[in-house]
């Protein structure tokens, strides 16, 4: 049994090198012949033999073969269970933990007793954001974390601004989503807004609005009040 267990080790530990030894030869050939692909966070193997992954900037996926002769941009989808790979692995990479966020950054309304649930990123010059505002409205019950996420330009950060320098933030938001009362000029630490563009960026939130449930799943897009009830009862 000890024979065993140290062929064994000795077969883990072989096939480790072979892995430290191959990533190592992807990374020099990749250096050698596209020095731009300077920062590549991991190389690791995939699920087809002799296709690697490479992962840049947190969460862009190319594929290469063994010597790095070649580089793949794309998606590797398996057809016996038809599931995107990409897709899911680039998913994985970007989750957006509920209990994770940042909620001093947002700010919040609650309605009725508030027991569920729900993040928005949102740009107050968004006409989706809008609709779904109204539809959000008719939801009770429901606690809701606003992030501020101007992403349509500099108006959209000077609103974000006056918003988020507003004594009452919520009333102001909700004025300008509803009401297309214009909020007054005002000034503050507005970091809070950066952090948000910077987290954003990170988890790959490119639209507007975009919503995470408490169970961490992300949906983009406006919908309605119906699917926003149809989610929020799914996670109880």
């Amino acid at each position: 049994m000890t024979s065993l267990k140290t062929l064994l080790a000795s077969i883990l530990v072989l096939a480790c090198l072979s892995a430290t030894a191959q990533e190592a030869t992807i990374r020099k050939n990749i250096a050698e012949r596209l020095p731009q692909l300077k920062q590549i966070d991991e190389i690791s193997a995939t699920a087809v033999p002799g296709l690697y992954e490479i992962r840049v900037n947190g969460a862009e996926i190319f594929y290469t073969d063994t010597e790095a002769n070649y580089l793949i941009e794309g998606n590797v989808i398996d057809l016996r269970q038809r599931r995107n790979l990409t897709e899911e692995r680039i998913a994985k990479l970007t989750a957006l933990s509920f209990d994770a966020l940042p909620l001093k950054d947002a700010f919040t309304v609650v309605r009725g007793n508030g027991k569920r649930k729900l993040a928005v990123f949102e740009d107050p010059n968004c006409g989706y954001c809008k609709r779904f505002e109204r539809d959000l409205e008719k939801v009770n019950n429901v606690t809701v974390h606003t992030f501020l996420y101007p992403v349509l330009g500099p108006d959209s950060g000077e609103k974000s601004k006056n918003i988020w320098c507003a004594k009452d933030k919520s009333k102001t938001w909700q004025d300008w989503m509803m009401r297309e009362k214009m909020p007054a000029s005002a000034s503050c630490d507005v970091s809070a807004i950066t952090r948000n563009l910077e987290l954003g960026r990170k988890h790959k939130i490119t639209g507007t609005p975009t919503l995470i449930f408490a169970d961490g799943s992300r949906v983009p897009g406006a919908i309605n009040a119906q699917q926003i009830e149809k989610y929020l009862a799914e996670l109880k």
